[in-house]
């Protein structure tokens, strides 16, 4: 078995390597020091030159002006962004483009997809529900009225919603169906509340009193929404794996500086332990993660597995939503005070994996997912 990265997706690290190699991750105000939230709005010449460098349609096909590349190839450039903090819609922008993309009438991706490619548009997708514990389809439903739709609801902590142009949005139609409607930030009977993550990025609660919907915005298409609510969650685990692998950099290099009794605290057995009990966590995020891609990938090419491919993202968030949390957990301990020193950046770093682990949920209950999973799909 061949587990290397194709060409391309190499070639789309490196470029992401070279996008990210000027960013800093105290580019805004300190979120332990800000009132509310650290910007405005999301890093726009970042924004470009991800655009120029074409990594905004790496997912899209050629006919969209794409390079046609799939989820583990974005998941290798989100690892990239997470690592210098990236303030950008990436995930949500290209997670949702995929599903137009995949799902969306020709209408809807001739409209969204072009743009999306080149950057002048921006995408961004409510998967949170109305308080972030329910099923994010279950808190808006879609009504049909005459030859379009009528949304009523609430969405909590959509990211970046008040810099995007277009809001992927799930509801119910009262039927047991899962949609996923398109709507632009604009539309009328759509208003944003301003919420604040804990990195202190903007986020908004999204409310819905009567939005129209014409029939070719909203996707219908069975499993839509769930494959698109599995890559957010696939994508966010990336991020996690990208943020630890820094933190356990920054780790080692401090560690291999500070002395104490006249050596260097890196070579005392205790710090040494809890470092490699670190690097265990993240070498297992890694291994999930690119399982869990690389099923999200093939279901879309038609292959199976024992399990669905829900299966293997609940391991990989199980792994990512605990391991994240003891990497920065044993880099502040690790740190000392210094740890906490606002002109340092690894707190910046602890308050975006618990933003991370909070998005994506306790462990405990992804593993209560794949209990249930095993219960209803027997295994040979």
């Amino acid at each position: 078995m061949d587990f290397t990265f194709t060409e391309e997706q190499q070639a789309a690290v490196e470029a992401a390597k070279a996008v990210f190699a000027d960013v800093a991750p105290d580019g805004v105000p300190s979120p332990a020091l800000t009132q509310g939230a650290v910007a405005e709005d999301f890093d726009r010449p970042l924004w470009a030159k991800l655009a120029a460098s074409d990594l905004l349609s790496l997912v899209l096909a050629e006919e969209h002006g794409g390079a046609g590349l799939d989820a583990i190839a974005l998941c290798l450039v989100l690892r990239e962004a997470a690592k210098v903090l990236a303030r950008v819609p990436l995930l949500e922008h290209c997670a949702t483009a995929m599903a137009v993309q995949a799902h969306g009438s020709p209408e809807l991706a001739a409209a969204l997809l072009p743009g999306a490619g080149r950057g002048t548009l921006v995408l961004t997708a409510a998967a949170h529900g109305r308080s972030g514990h329910d099923p994010a389809e279950l808190a808006v439903t879609a009504r049909r009225e005459g030859t379009g739709w009528t949304l009523e609801g609430v969405q909590t902590a959509v990211p970046w919603a008040h810099g995007a142009d277009w809001i992927a949005v799930p509801a119910h139609t009262g039927e047991g169906e899962a949609v996923l409607a398109l709507v632009p930030r604009t539309a009328e009977g759509l208003t944003l509340a301003d919420q604040v993550s804990t990195s202190g990025e903007r986020l908004a609660e999204l409310a819905l009193d009567g939005v129209r919907v014409p029939a070719s915005h909203l996707i219908e298409t069975p499993g839509a929404w769930e494959r698109l609510h599995q890559l957010l969650a696939t994508g966010t685990c990336a991020l996690a794996l990208g943020l630890g692998e820094n933190v356990l950099t920054m780790t080692s290099q401090y560690t291999g500086k500070r002395e104490q009794f006249g050596f260097p605290v890196a070579t005392f057995q205790a710090v040494a332990v809890q470092a490699a009990d670190r690097y265990i966590d993240l070498r297992a995020m890694e291994v999930t993660l690119w399982q869990a891609a690389w099923r999200l990938d093939a279901a879309t090419g038609g292959a199976g597995g024992p399990l669905p491919s829900a299966g293997d993202v609940a391991v990989a968030k199980i792994w990512a939503s605990e391991g994240v949390r003891r990497v920065v957990q044993t880099a502040q301990h690790l740190h000392g005070g210094f740890g906490a020193d606002t002109d340092y950046p690894l707190h910046r770093y602890h308050a975006w994996a618990k933003q991370l682990e909070l998005q994506l949920g306790p462990a405990a209950a992804h593993e209560e997912a794949l209990g249930d999973l095993l219960a209803a799909h027997a295994l040979a």
